[in-house]
């Protein structure tokens, strides 16, 4: 399971501003990447460890603006096309490791 973390925060004001910086250092502290300015994503394991972490991320939320949270599945990740100017290249590959 992935788990991507899309969201539109207002920062008009400095205390928005502030906000916003906050959120996205939650993110990389819960163990998230940044793929774009405003997406993160991370590796969630299993389903019931996503729906923990959904928990987790729910909680950093600011009180303005708008996050996005999407769970996908394996598969659905490595189908992803990422376009760099004209070349087009697949996702990078990320190897999930299960330790007993």
């Amino acid at each position: 399971m992935w788990m991507i973390v899309m969201f539109d925060l207002p920062v008009g004001t400095p205390k928005e501003r502030k906000a916003a910086t906050r959120f996205r250092h939650d993110l990389l502290e819960l163990g998230f990447q940044m793929a774009q300015f405003s997406i993160y994503y991370r590796l969630a394991g299993t389903r019931e460890y996503a729906d923990g972490l959904l928990g987790k991320v729910e909680a950093c939320v600011p009180e303005d603006g708008m996050v996005n949270i999407l769970t996908i599945t394996d598969k659905q990740y490595e189908n992803m096309v990422c376009v760099l100017g004209k070349k087009r290249k697949p996702a990078s590959k990320q190897v999930q490791l299960t330790l007993f």
